[in-house]
């Protein structure tokens, strides 16, 4: 069990979080269209995943658009920012921000997610919502960047997971 704090009051996170090196746990997650999309679904692509606790929380809607910028900076990435608001309400929300790139995600018949990537908030009030977290995937699905955000209400480091992300450039002969 991990702790992050929600405006400095320690708040229990359960599951195992990921770590660098780590076989990615597989998923099934929801999309806007109610659809069940799973991990392998996006095979031989590399992911970076965010999990906020809502997309109508501030810090929800601030990671999803950041990733949706990031979708215009990275080659064969795909985005997806996890929440437990239904598709319906991840429709909406992807429609009024114009997002193309970042993929709305609901744990709405994947609940497993939140204790496979150890972002489970166990404490009342918030108990069933995810922590805060960026997870970054290889195309093999391996975990090469993981971040539990120590406060919910916090971004995490994107600089890091980019450049995780990105293969080291080739040595140039002279």
């Amino acid at each position: 069990m991990s702790t992050v704090l929600l405006n400095g009051t320690p708040i229990n996170v359960g599951g195992r979080f990921p770590r660098v090196g780590d076989p990615a746990p597989s998923f099934m997650l929801v999309d806007t269209s109610l659809q069940d999309v799973a991990l392998s679904k996006y095979w031989r692509r590399k992911k970076l995943i965010a999990s906020v606790p809502s997309l109508d929380a501030a810090i929800g809607l601030q990671i999803a658009k950041r990733l949706e910028g990031l979708g215009y900076e990275l080659d064969n990435t795909i985005l997806l920012t996890v929440s437990v608001d239904t598709p319906y309400a991840l429709s909406r929300i992807s429609e009024s921000e114009g997002f193309h790139k970042v993929q709305l995600m609901s744990t709405l018949r994947g609940r497993d997610f939140h204790k496979d990537y150890g972002v489970m908030i166990t404490d009342v009030p918030l108990s069933g919502l995810m922590a805060t977290a960026l997870i970054a995937l290889d195309a093999d699905d391996v975990v090469v960047y993981a971040e539990l955000v120590s406060e919910i209400n916090s971004e995490p480091n994107y600089q890091a997971a980019v450049d995780a992300l990105q293969p080291p450039p080739a040595d140039e002969e002279t």
